[in-house]
Parts: structure tokens; C-alpha cells; sequence
């Protein structure tokens, strides 16, 4: 336990996998969590029926980018987890424009404006704050049939470095989670074939939990990593080296 009991933290695309085991282990270290995603309803179990509020937002959209800039300030924010991520799988040849847009939209986009928001609150409020990204192994070296996903999370790292160079005078970190293969409902569901060659290319040999994904978040948005800014942290059992 790490003492997140002084902290508020909001998680997007926090209904399922990743994003609901980082507002999990949140609020089981003592955090306040607003989780955010699409879904209409979250049934919240555990420490999150105390500690943790649902929302359903499309953070894609105008409105709902709103909505969070102003949830934000009234929530007192300072801790932000752009998790929220979706693929849209083809070869570059045969992706067309709008599956390309949907994935920028969702994975890039929204992080950059969500940031900016909850830079400029930390900003006004003359406050402190951690915002983790959500990244990729994938974003090191690529992945076939991924050009719009893998694209976006390079891009993901590149606003890391970015804003931590900007914000870090303000007392504000950012910092980003790179992933390998992790056991979600989504993965679950591939071959069997598929899931041991995901199990071959990492070191470890087996895929990673969500859960490990979640004590990572936990973790930068500690004391413990109050000097870490501007950093990729590689949570994928190795994988990235090859």
C-alpha cells in the first residue's frame, strides 16, 4: 500500500480490463476515483462502492471533454489516467480513412485535450499533479496490421516527453505506461495458437494482468515516483527487448 488516501483520481475507459483494475487498485490504496467510459451503468463491488463514481462519457466528443474539464475542478482532480483506447486492425494498405480518424480520435486526441484540461485546472487551482498515459510496447517497434493504433501511441510517448518538459516547472508529472500482451476479456477470446505465440515473444513467458498494468499507474502517481517525469515505464515481461 502506498497511500493514495489524500489523492482524486479520474480513470477513463475505467468499465472493463486496464482501466477498471487501475480504478480498483486506486481506490483500494485510499483514493477517491471518477471512472469514466461508454457504458451506460458500472456496478461498483469492493472499495470502489465507497470510493468510486461512474460516469458515462464519450470523450471523443466536445461535450463530453467538457464535461470532464468541469468534473476536473469540482472533483479537485490531481491525478489524470488517460487510459481510454480502442483498435481498429488492417494493413496499412487496406485501412481506410475512417478507421484511421476513430483510432487518432480516441487514443491521441482525446489524451492531448484531457491533459491540456487538467493541466490548465492544476494550473488555476495552484496545484500539484500527476497525468499518466496509456502507451504501448508496440509503439518501440511496431506490429503489423497496426499502423493506426501503433501511430498513436508513439505519438502518446512523444506528448509524454512533451508535456513533462512544459508542466514539470508547475510541480505537475507526466508520465506513460507501455503494456505488452495483458490477459483482458478482449485478448481471452483470441486463438489459442495466437495467445502462446504472445507467450513465446516475452522473456517471462506468459502474459501480463491487468492488475500488474494498475500497480504500475499506482505507483507513478505516488510519493515514491515524485522524481519520475517525461518516462515510458515498460510493463510487458520483457518483450520490448526482442
Amino acid at each position: 500500500m502506498r497511500g493514495l488516501n489524500n489523492r482524486s483520481v479520474l480513470v477513463t475507459g475505467a468499465a472493463r480490463g486496464i482501466g477498471l483494475a487501475t480504478a480498483e487498485r486506486f481506490a483500494e490504496e485510499g483514493a477517491q476515483v471518477l471512472l469514466v467510459d461508454l457504458a451506460e451503468s458500472l456496478e461498483l463491488t469492493g472499495a470502489l462502492a465507497e470510493r468510486g463514481t461512474y460516469k458515462c462519457i464519450d470523450v471523443t466528443s466536445a461535450d463530453g471533454r467538457a464535461a470532464i474539464e468541469t468534473l476536473i475542478d469540482e472533483r479537485d482532480i490531481d491525478v489524470l489516467v488517460n487510459n481510454a483506447g480502442i483498435t481498429r486492425d488492417a494493413v496499412s494498405w487496406k485501412l481506410d480513412a475512417d478507421n484511421w480518424q476513430k483510432v487518432i480520435d480516441v487514443n491521441l486526441t482525446a489524451v492531448f485535450m484531457l491533459s491540456q484540461a487538467m493541466a490548465k485546472s492544476l494550473r488555476a487551482r495552484k496545484k500539484e499533479g500527476v497525468i499518466l498515459n496509456a502507451a504501448s510496447v508496440v509503439a518501440h517497434y511496431g506490429n503489423f496490421g497496426q499502423s493506426n493504433y501503433v501511430a498513436t501511441k508513439a505519438g502518446v510517448i512523444g506528448l509524454t516527453k512533451t508535456m513533462s518538459k512544459e508542466l514539470g516547472r508547475f510541480g505537475i508529472r507526466v508520465n506513460a505506461v507501455a503494456p505488452g500482451f495483458i490477459a483482458t476479456d478482449m485478448v481471452a477470446k483470441m486463438p489459442d495458437e495466437v495467445l502462446d505465440g504472445m507467450r513465446g515473444k516475452a522473456p517471462l513467458s506468459r502474459l501480463g494482468e491487468p492488475s500488474e498494468i494498475a500497480a504500475a499507474y499506482a505507483f507513478l502517481a505516488s510519493d515514491d515516483a515524485k522524481f519520475i517525469s517525461g518516462a515510458t515505464l515498460n510493463v510487458d515481461g520483457g518483450l520490448v527487448l526482442g
